[in-house]
């Protein structure tokens, strides 16, 4: 039993590097589709929007990234899972650098669909690309390593545009962050490793051996509540510390950054759990937990809301790594990309698109608390429905 653990860990070690390649190109996709939640005071002012009109350029957003994760399958399977990636973070870059250019409302909306556009082509390939490289058994640690990406683009994306603001606009800041995109492309096309296979193109018989599977609609109610409380939450905690708890921009940027430095952590632990005591429980645990201090973030009174604002992202991330494995577990390993082009973008519309636009427009009507409390408690039903998952008879959960 010592010895076969000692040759994982040395296998596990062998698979790390590509890995770190992917996640990356996944932190500068991320990072590109959350700059506008730490820009949106900025922007607010700018522009003179409401909230909820700043809450509809991430509907708008994510609304593009659902079209693009469902719809991958149909460029992958033509120019590889590779070269999809490379494209993915090419466009990220030159949509970033068209939002910056644009002058007015409608524009940047177009602009922000664009690059939701352009960011979901990534995910789906990713995935691929990760679980071709990784033994099934290292996937819970493998995924949590890609999943530092996202959890550093929280801590990063706030931090670098206080620290930009300083100096330029928000529209200097999409531009800087384009560029590294940009550059990011290349560094893969000449560095990166795997992905020369691929995907499956999008077609009715796959997609029925997802929806006659009850998990499947299982993992997207629960995918819509995980992204809720990270991205979704994530997305309007400026707005609302700035504009509900009256707090200073910058301050409230620099605690939203800091509070996602834990997560980086957590995430890494989630991945260890998952392997460990299963998918499943996992995601019971995390989403009860979730859930429970997103209530504490809308119900705490005074400066008491710090508390939950830092504890509540570092139990959030920790949701990713066991839902990308528990998707992976619900059918077969051949159309396992298209698991992930079906679940996810409609997590993501939901948790992230639809949540942020419903606290915006609660804001507006002088509730911005409840909107937050409403998140909390669906993302303990969550925590309820993941009981009722059941995976595929060849997986290892």
């Amino acid at each position: 039993m010592e010895r076969r653990q000692v040759e994982d860990k040395s296998q596990f070690r062998a698979e790390v590097s590509p890995v770190l390649y992917l996640a990356l190109i996944f932190l500068f996709n991320f990072i590109g589709r959350i700059a506008p939640a730490p820009l949106m005071p900025a922007i607010e002012a700018d522009l003179g929007l409401t909230h909820g009109q700043a809450g509809s350029f991430f509907l708008l957003m994510t609304a593009g990234y659902f079209v693009t994760v469902m719809a991958s399958g149909f460029l992958s399977s033509r120019i590889n899972h590779r070269n999809t990636i490379i494209f993915s973070a090419a466009a990220v870059g030159l949509e970033l650098l068209f939002v910056s250019m644009c002058q007015g409302l409608w524009g940047i909306r177009f602009g922000l669909f664009g690059l939701g556009l352009a960011a979901g082509f990534y995910l789906p390939s990713g995935i691929a690309v990760l679980t071709s490289l990784v033994s099934s058994k290292n996937w819970g640690k493998a995924l949590a390593i890609h999943e530092l990406a996202p959890n550093l683009g929280f801590v990063l994306a706030p931090l670098l545009a206080e620290a930009f603001l300083g100096f330029m606009t928000w529209r200097g800041v999409l531009d800087v962050l384009g560029l590294l995109s940009i550059l990011l492309a290349f560094v893969f096309f000449r560095f990166g490793r795997g992905g020369r296979f691929k995907g499956e193109p999008p077609n009715l018989k796959a997609f029925k051996v997802f929806l006659d599977r009850p998990s499947f609609w299982i993992m997207i109610a629960l995918f819509s509540a995980g992204v809720a409380g990270s991205l979704g939450i994530y997305s309007m905690l400026p707005l609302y510390l700035t504009a509900e708890r009256g707090m200073d921009r910058g301050f409230a940027n620099t605690i939203v950054g800091l509070s996602r430095v834990a997560g980086v952590f957590t995430s890494l632990i989630a991945g260890w759990a998952t392997d460990r005591i299963g998918a499943q429980r996992t995601l019971v645990y995390v989403l009860f937990v979730t859930g429970f201090l997103t209530l504490l973030l809308a119900g705490l009174p005074g400066w008491w809301v710090i508390l939950p604002v830092f504890l509540q992202p570092m139990v959030a991330v920790c949701f990713f790594p066991a839902g990308f494995a528990a998707i992976s577990y619900i059918g077969p390993p051949e159309i396992r990309s298209i698991a992930v082009s079906l679940t996810v973008p409609t997590g993501f519309l939901l948790g992230g698109g639809i949540v942020p636009i419903g606290i915006g427009m609660m804001g507006d009507a002088g509730v911005f608390d409840f909107g937050i409390a409403a998140v909390g408690l669906c993302i303990l039903l969550g925590s309820l429905l993941s009981r009722s998952l059941r995976f595929y008879s060849d997986s290892p959960q």
